[in-house]
């Protein structure tokens, strides 16, 4: 028991940040489950939906350099300003490539109107609301606190 809790709070920085996605990822198959009625076995790896897991990693990550480092340390500076990139990608870039995905695949199913035939549809869930990646920064900070 003791060399596990050693292992646990050597490689902390890695083993919560995997723990927080994959608990999100799975309340997310879970979700999907109890709405969709049928197993969906590509949402435990899809990206998109509510929270955003990628939010709540780094944010987490981010908070536990904080409380390690102080804020004033530089690797809290990279950890931050690496957040804020995931996040503005993750609700901006991401986002606006899912709503073309699923654009694209409204113009190829339509018939006649484009002589293109695609084996399968391009995924359409890859961003986040806002909404969506507040709720993952604010579990990836409880997270990050507790921890």
């Amino acid at each position: 028991m003791q060399g596990i809790m050693t292992f646990i709070r050597e490689y902390r920085y890695i083993i919560v940040p995997f723990l927080v996605w994959l608990g999100i990822q799975l309340f997310k198959f879970f979700y999907d489950i109890i709405k969709e009625k049928r197993f969906n076995f590509k949402r435990l790896m899809q990206a998109g939906g509510m929270p955003s897991s990628h939010s709540a990693v780094v944010v987490s990550l981010t908070t536990m350099i904080a409380k390690a480092e102080g804020i004033a340390s530089p690797l809290f500076g990279v950890s931050l300003i690496f957040a804020f990139i995931v996040m503005y990608d993750a609700a901006g870039v991401r986002r606006a490539a899912g709503k073309q995905a699923k654009l694209l695949n409204k113009i190829v199913e339509t018939p006649g109107l484009s002589g293109v035939e695609v084996s399968e549809k391009l995924v359409e869930v890859l961003g986040h609301t806002p909404v969506q990646v507040i709720v993952g920064a604010v579990i990836g900070l409880a997270v990050g606190i507790i921890i």
